[in-house]
């Protein structure tokens, strides 16, 4: 779609993942004319069904697959980092990787963003995780749990989640107002998460000084589940798309289309919305009075096009938006930007259990243990939150099918390969019992971590690509460590065969040695913290509104405003804090356009 010439916006929103189609959707209900710029294709333009078929015939399934990138936006994917077997990295595509360990999320440059390929987990943050620099590690944030919770519960409406109010307030502490009942009931726990019940409830392991009391807690989905007729005061709530069934592709595809994407809030805009793809921005036009005044942008021919708005809204990835404000050369008085640059480094350990499981079915982890992500031990360590992978050892090691050729190669007891009906039924015992476990650790905010740009590497419309220089702080190496501990106690609780091993090669590029042991990470995808959100211009970018400080009428917003990653999966969050500043946005544009009220020359004066 080509914008229309010579028109000025209201506001322009800078990506059409999930914070810029949620502030476009506000700020268009509320009849504000404005206009979407997404540097990626419309990926999904031509339905589900290609998507499918992509992700079907591609030779890597990554999170990336079913969408075609762009050649004027690349997007950077998993397979971009391959592990030396020395211990190092090896790094290919868009991102400049100069740190000593890699940055290893990838995210995805198209119509819809990252939110096409998310996992559907929607947790809140814990109230402690707002003020996480209490405990001596990152920061706190300048707002609070409740000046966030209102705007949580217009996400969970928006995104359609699924959840127990009432476990979610007994199992993790969540404050919710008295009656508050989530859209969809909870998605059923999987037949692992009745064995792990089983087995853990009421137990307890060790984590340092304390003993952690062990629950297995369903998890908060943003898929179609069975709608809760209490939602919203009795209204209930009608979702978009299909049910859940379990198909298991939930990364990077759902083929009944249960999974929220902001493809669903972009089919809500009102008229006044236009979106643009193939649109790369490649600067904010910053004016000698400090406001935005519009972006400069490149199709994808490379022809340059301008467009000005009165509120400029950057609403890319983390990295992306860090790019853009360094082009622009803008919001960095605090020479913040950039700086603090977060994931969740994922610790996995895998085994198999005594008996079969029924893995491969239904969302990637329904349930998780919640007691590791609060409390006084975070002075010590990172917190991290535990899912119970339904995936086997999918993340871990690949899909089943590498079993087999391991079978095939090297299965029998001789060492030499199985086939015909022993490879069969030695594949069905030992994949069916397969499980892990996924620890997603918080990571601090450093400023050492960060996104620059470097002129002597451009990608294919000449822009300079992100350089990234990353790396994990002794504190989440000691969450990480401390993790491996409470598998190991876990493992034992449940009887089973603990098959975790790390070591250097192709498939680690995360490993690294702490205190003399082997480990290794994978990433999240949960990209944060580069323009990061704070009480004051001189230590942050943003205000409390993910406005930047140095320009009123430019607000960055996603999850490079969080001070603190926390240990949930941030897309929920996101969602909330972009609901807040569209509001505060809408004030704004309120302001800029409210007539102006003349005062009398003189008090009691008779004018005419």
């Amino acid at each position: 779609m080509t914008a229309p010439g010579g028109r000025r916006w209201d506001v322009i929103v800078v990506g059409a993942g999930f914070a810029g189609s949620l502030v476009a959707k506000v700020l268009g209900d509320r009849g504000w004319r404005v206009l979407v710029l997404e540097a990626g294709a419309g990926a999904t333009d031509a339905g589900p069904d290609r998507a499918l078929e992509a992700y079907r015939t591609a030779l890597v399934k990554s999170p990336n697959s079913p969408y075609p990138t762009s050649p004027s936006a690349p997007s950077p994917d998993v397979p971009d980092l391959t592990g030396r077997p020395d211990g190092g990295y090896r790094a290919h595509g868009y991102l400049v990787q100069r740190g000593p360990l890699p940055y290893a999320s990838g995210y995805l440059r198209a119509n819809g963003g990252t939110g096409l390929a998310w996992t559907g987990l929607a947790p809140r943050m814990h109230p402690e995780d707002f003020r996480a620099g209490d405990f001596g590690h990152g920061r706190n944030w300048p707002i609070g749990y409740q000046d966030l919770e209102p705007y949580y519960r217009a996400a969970e409406h928006e995104l359609g989640v699924a959840a127990d109010a009432d476990e979610q307030r007994e199992a993790v502490g969540l404050p919710f107002p008295d009656g508050y009942r989530f859209p969809m009931r909870a998605i059923p726990r999987s037949h692992l998460d009745h064995i792990m019940a089983e087995a853990l409830d009421g137990r307890a392991v060790r984590d340092h000084e304390a003993r952690v009391r062990l629950r297995v807690t369903t998890t908060p989905h943003a898929r179609n589940g069975v709608p809760d007729p209490g939602h919203d005061g009795g209204a209930g709530y009608r979702p978009d798309g299909g049910r859940c069934v379990g198909h298991a592709s939930c990364v990077p595809i759902c083929p009944s289309g249960a999974k929220y994407t902001p493809l669903r809030t972009q089919a809500r805009w009102a008229p006044s919305v236009t979106l643009v793809t193939d649109a790369v921005v490649t600067r904010v036009r910053i004016g000698a009075n400090g406001r935005a005044g519009g972006v400069d942008y490149l199709d994808r021919d490379g022809r340059a096009h301008t467009a000005e708005a009165e509120l400029v809204v950057l609403a890319a990835h983390a990295v992306e938006n860090a790019k853009l404000l360094l082009l622009s050369d803008a919001a960095n008085r605090s020479d913040q930007v950039g700086r603090n640059l977060m994931d969740h480094p994922v610790l996995l350990t895998w085994g198999l259990m005594k008996d079969q499981i029924g893995p491969y079915r239904g969302p990637g982890s329904t349930s998780g243990l919640e007691g590791f992500r609060f409390g006084p031990a975070r002075a010590q360590r990172a917190p991290f939150r535990i899912e119970i992978g339904n995936w086997g050892w999918t993340w871990a090691l690949g899909p089943p099918d590498l079993r087999v050729a391991e079978l095939l190669r090297t299965g029998g007891p001789d060492g030499r390969g199985l086939f015909g009906a022993e490879l069969r039924r030695t594949l069905g015992d030992r994949v069916g019992r397969e499980f892990a476990f996924q620890f997603e650790m918080e990571q601090d905010a450093d400023p050492a971590n960060r996104v620059t740009l470097d002129p002597r590497h451009r990608d294919r419309l000449g822009l300079p690509r992100p350089v990234v220089h990353y790396d994990l702080s002794d504190w989440v190496k000691r969450g990480i460590a401390a993790a491996k501990g409470v598998s190991d106690q876990l493992m034992a609780l449940l009887g089973a065969e603990d098959r975790t091993r790390f070591e250097p090669g192709p498939a680690w590029p995360g490993y690294f040695e702490h205190e003399g042991r082997p480990y290794a990470y994978r990433a999240a995808g949960h990209g944060a913290g580069t323009h990061i959100m704070g009480d004051s211009p001189a230590t942050s970018v943003v205000d409390q509104w993910q406005r930047c400080w140095d320009h009123p009428n430019l607000y960055a917003v996603g999850c490079g405003s969080m001070p603190t990653v926390a240990t949930s999966n941030p897309s929920l969050t996101m969602a909330a804090l972009a609901l807040r500043s569209a509001d505060r946005m809408h004030q704004d544009l309120l302001a800029r356009h409210r007539p102006i009220r003349l005062k009398r020359a003189f008090e009691g004066a008779d004018l005419p």
